[in-house]
């Protein structure tokens, strides 16, 4: 006959009690609880519980408790790490390879650009020789996009080279300020996932523009902190707040990060992320502060989870009732 166990069908021979079903499984009576139709079985009335065709059966025991893994989960896919590093302006590929591993990131981007034909180029080396793919995802992205139908072509080249439909979208508005254009990152995005792409807009920390790319069907939103490369920091933390309590999708702080300090502000403010890569590649120690930007967002995200005080206006003792009172003169 057949009966349902801990959610999938199950032939058991007829006349199979509570007891015989437990002893079936090679599991030891004492360390089982059972209900059959969603009434408990307790273990004396078992060996008289003869289970019948069609009865949903529920076998549990004790398993370690606390909090499901506070992961990342971009369209589906889950990373342990929250932060996400550049692969561009480092002093070497070694050094972008080191920082890479020193941060304990797990999505790094990448750029578009035209192959080097000259002989010389040969001796620089491929940057993917020095990404390790079986513990790095790749995020391609459309750096260089000043339209929609710009960056829709880098897409569909780094989609063939890749082999990937993740795509990191950029559609700058001028060389200086390298500010999004927003107009033309929303349609950009539309048409991308009508392609296929599991898109991750970089965006203004506009919350009707973050918002409107999510409706095209962004995989995560991509607010800048400050300009890119700018080092700045999170210029309007307000906005960033917005974002993110309207968001279904994860909010990545992109652009404008320029110490681990600032790392640890946006996670601090509820944020899903960090991307970060001049603030590696270019300070003094390029290792060293991988590592500290990776522990600043570990600790801004544990910051957040624990959940600060309020802010108030006056003291507030931690030491109650401590000294010896106001003695009198």
């Amino acid at each position: 006959m057949q009966i349902q166990l801990n959610g999938k069908d199950e032939e058991i021979p007829e006349g199979t009690t509570a007891a015989g079903l437990l002893e079936l499984k090679g599991i030891h009576p004492s360390m089982a609880a059972m209900d059959v139709n969603g009434d408990l079985v307790r273990k004396d009335a078992r060996p008289g519980r003869v289970l019948k065709d069609g009865d949903k059966v529920e076998v549990v025991r004790m398993i370690a408790g606390g909090a499901a893994k506070d992961e990342l989960v971009i369209a589906g896919k889950a990373f342990g790490s929250r932060l996400l590093l550049g692969t561009g302006r480092y002093p070497s590929y070694g050094h972008m390879q080191r920082c890479h591993e020193r941060s304990g990131t797990q999505i790094v981007t990448l750029a578009v650009g035209r192959h080097d034909l000259s002989k010389a180029a040969g001796q620089v080396g491929n940057i993917l020789d020095f990404i390790d793919r079986q513990k790095l995802t790749l995020l391609p992205n459309t750096a260089g996009a000043y339209t929609a139908r710009e960056a829709v072509r880098l897409a569909q080249l780094s989609q063939d080279l890749l082999g990937t439909d993740w795509i990191k979208l950029e559609v700058l508005s001028d060389q200086n300020t390298l500010w999004p254009d927003t107009a033309e990152t929303v349609a950009a995005c539309r048409e991308l996932v009508k392609l296929g792409f599991t898109v991750l807009a970089y965006t203004t920390d506009d919350p009707v523009v973050a918002r409107r790319l999510e409706d095209e069907g962004a995989a995560a939103v991509m607010p800048l902190g400050s300009m890119i490369g700018s080092g700045q920091g999170i210029l309007n933390p307000l906005n960033l707040r917005l974002i993110k309590a309207k968001a279904k999708v994860p909010v990545v702080c992109d652009a404008g990060i320029g110490c681990a300090a600032d790392a640890a502000q946006a996670m601090e403010l509820g944020l899903d992320a960090v991307l970060c890569n001049s603030a590696v590649a270019q300070a003094q120690e390029p290792e060293m502060m991988a590592e500290a930007i990776g522990l600043a967002v570990r600790a801004g995200r544990l910051g957040y989870l624990a959940g600060r005080i309020p802010r108030h206006d006056h003291a507030s003792a931690s030491s109650v009732g401590a000294g010896l009172g106001r003695l009198g003169g």
